[in-house]
């Protein structure tokens, strides 16, 4: 499964750019500010989601034109080939095109699995729990895409929840189907999260790699084991009192310790958690090639960063073994100098405020 192409149009500092591709690892370098992370970040708009920056439409609108933005690719998977054009346009969401028919963001989840990592993550086991339960949701839609859904209907139906909650509404009919809603959606979240970890961790095990293995579990569990509707209907009023519900899969968290330490990844060096974090994107991509038979698009942003050049070299050797399309940014080809041949290298350079993309 890799991009065979990649076109994009006033994406952010990207006017006009077009690659061709053969499938090989991709090495994107350049100065810091060239537009290198503005390139992978198009390529994340190929799978659910807000990109890797989360950003909104208009964030990634090319200015002062504001014409709005298109990012086009040729994908193959499985041996047949599809065309996906995504397009939006200020105050309006994505419009979805897969071999020329309009489709629901969901769908490219299904044909094109997608993984990253990028600096901000790098901070992932010390900051606050959302980011973690993000990062566990990406990992769950890879091998469920429908998981995407499930988040969705569950935070609506937690959003009205909350919102009759704050307004002191106490009248129960108003409760009953938000609250099934909820426990439906809920426990499709859990089960699906248990699955998923269950498969990254057994894909770590007995792995030759260079890096670290990592015990995973899912922490703060919601109080009631079932999540019912029933369990919520018991703590409307101790949420009544918060103004928010208080039981659930959005308070959950994903805990990792370093095996070999036994240390809290939160624990661990900068460099080790950063390890840590790239163990588990190459443990996900092998356990869904174990599970599917395929292996994700891979997004690596400034991967070098706090990875001296032997680790470097070996996760350069592992992504080739997986055979992933993975994308990686740094500021100097010479840090993909190990890589060879076995990668496609492009040069993004920055001129008159627009960037630029060379291949080499």
């Amino acid at each position: 499964m890799y991009l065979t192409r990649l076109e994009l149009s006033h994406f952010r500092s990207h006017r006009q750019a077009a690659l061709a591709l053969d499938g090989r690892p991709v090495a994107v370098f350049g100065p810091n500010g060239a537009g290198k992370t503005n390139l992978i970040e198009a390529v994340s708009m190929l799978s659910p989601g807000r990109g890797l920056r989360r950003a909104t439409v208009d964030e990634m609108m090319r200015r002062p034109q504001s014409l709005g933005w298109r990012v086009g690719a040729e994908l193959v998977s499985e041996g047949e080939t599809h065309e996906i054009d995504i397009r939006a346009e200020g105050g309006q969401g994505r419009a979805v095109r897969i071999d020329g028919k309009a489709q629901p963001q969901i769908v490219l989840g299904r044909h094109l699995p997608m993984l990253w990592l990028v600096p901000s993550m790098d901070r992932l086991w010390i900051e606050g729990a959302e980011g973690r339960r993000r990062f566990l949701d990406r990992m769950t839609m890879s091998f469920l895409p429908g998981h995407g859904e499930a988040v969705m209907a569950y935070e609506k139906a937690m959003r009205e929840r909350n919102r009759l909650l704050r307004d002191q509404i106490r009248d129960a009919a108003w409760y009953g189907a938000l609250e099934a809603r909820m426990a439906s959606a809920g426990a499709e979240i859990v089960a699906g999260r248990a699955a998923a970890l269950a498969r990254v961790q057994a894909a770590q095990e007995g792995a030759a790699t260079a890096f670290p293995i990592s015990d995973l579990r899912i922490a703060d569990p919601p109080d009631e084991p079932d999540f019912s509707d029933t369990a919520l209907a018991r703590g409307r009023a101790r949420d009544m009192a918060a103004g928010r519900t208080l039981v659930g899969p959005h308070r959950a968290d994903l805990a990792a310790t370093y095996r070999d330490k036994n240390v809290p990844a939160a624990q661990c060096s900068t460099g080790e958690q950063k390890a840590l974090l790239i163990s588990l994107i190459l443990a996900n991509a092998r356990a869904l090639e174990v599970a599917e038979g395929r292996v994700p698009v891979v997004l690596l942003d400034e991967v070098a960063a706090h990875l001296d050049a032997g680790r470097r070299a070996a996760l350069y050797d592992e992504i080739c073994a997986l055979g992933v399309q993975a994308w990686m940014t740094g500021t100097g080809a010479e840090l993909f100098a190990p890589m060879g041949d076995r990668a496609q290298r492009f040069e993004v350079l920055e001129e008159d405020g627009e960037s630029r993309v060379v291949p080499h």
